[in-house]
């Protein structure tokens, strides 16, 4: 077996293809191998907001890029930029809506904080009694479903290779190489990428390195079409709800209510009260919601950490295993802190500072070799 490649990278979401694509393009030999299609985990089954206003404060500086990445793709990713609203009810939410959307204009984001006739001139269609809102011209959304084709085009002009339904079954440190056995033969690098999103729990326990991961089943539902109720996203102060209406007239629900599986079988189950709850919050956001039937609801595995940003680095221990994933609505992120990760293995000074995993290790970091 000879060392046919410079990186390895395992799993084919937006961050590992964008890694990819990084890597491919700055000269490295590059190899994704992908359990199945390209962009067929949570980047290709979310709801494709990109927004500011629903994004940790620490990960602003990251989404204002990520967005103006996803823009520049255009009718490629579906890109629309529409502008988001987030609202809020009750007093608890107004200050809660208050509080962090200041915090995240003082980080960058170009948030207003409007008034109730402000918003519903924007979206007249909302429930009136709105105690506060916020709203970012700069957000939008992008066609999730068109993010592997996306990217497998740019990885063919780069000069990156794709191993598609090949799973990685086994990673193996070799000396200073390191081998993943996929079900489809044996790759060989200098270094290996894991970005495998919920997946990466399981690979790092299996590599004696163990990552303190949550795995969440996220929900997400379709409408039939119907005409016009809202153009802007939407969401709500208390994190449950985005809403969005595509040109076609379907309007996309989602809002992290949680489905049940297990990672493992690549298969979710929607747990019919959150999709309830989850339903009955946008229609009491946008009333006209009632007149809609729903089409389809479906589930995405996401990975998170106990801190709520991404794991991005070498791991401890070792001298070339890379991690990269595992945030709470990475999608806008994606494409911009895959960059990052491609800098740092190309040796370049990343523009902004990456997620280091070692801050869950501390002085115990277990060692590969």
């Amino acid at each position: 077996m000879s060392n046919a490649y410079d990186t390895i990278v395992v799993g084919g979401g937006v961050m590992g293809a964008a890694a990819a694509l990084g890597l491919a393009r700055g000269g490295m030999r590059v190899v994704l191998c992908e359990a199945r299609g390209l962009g067929m985990g949570a980047s290709g089954v979310n709801a494709g907001t990109l927004s500011m206003q629903t994004k940790r404060i620490p990960l602003t500086p990251y989404a204002i890029r990520g967005y103006t990445m996803w823009k520049a793709g255009g009718d490629a990713v579906g890109f629309r930029e529409t502008g988001s609203l987030c609202v809020a009810y009750t007093q608890r939410e107004a200050d809660v809506l208050n509080r962090q959307m200041t915090a995240r204009r003082d980080a960058g984001a170009p948030i207003e904080l409007i008034t109730e006739g402000a918003a519903r001139a924007k979206e007249p269609n909302l429930r009136p009694g709105l105690l506060a809102a916020s709203y970012c011209a700069a957000d939008g959304y992008a066609n999730a479903s068109l993010t592997g084709a996306w990217y497998r085009r740019q990885l063919a002009e780069a000069g990156g290779e794709l191993r598609e339904h090949a799973p990685a079954v086994r990673i193996e440190p070799d000396g200073p190489e390191i081998v993943v056995q996929t079900t489809h033969g044996a790759l060989r690098a200098r270094r290996v990428l894991i970005a495998t999103g919920a997946w990466m729990k399981a690979m790092s326990e299996a590599l004696g390195m163990p990552l303190p991961m949550r795995v969440r089943v996220n929900t997400v539902s379709v409408t039939e079409r119907m005409p016009i109720v809202i153009r802007a996203v939407v969401t709500h102060a208390s994190g449950l709800l985005s809403l969005k209406q595509a040109a076609n007239g379907t309007l996309l629900i989602g809002g992290a209510w949680q489905g049940r599986g297990e990672a493992a079988t690549f298969r979710g189950e929607v747990v019919p009260a959150n999709l309830v709850a989850n339903l009955r919050l946008a229609q009491y956001v946008l009333p006209k919601l009632a007149q809609a039937q729903l089409v389809r609801s479906w589930t995405g595995f996401e990975g998170q950490t106990p801190d709520f940003v991404p794991l991005a680095g070498l791991l401890p221990g070792t001298g070339n295993i890379y991690v990269l994933g595992c945030v709470r609505s990475g999608y806008t992120i994606g494409p911009y802190i895959g960059k990052l990760m491609a800098d740092l293995m190309l040796g370049r000074e990343p523009e902004l500072p990456l997620f280091d995993p070692a801050r869950f290790f501390g002085e115990k970091a277990p060692s590969t070799t």
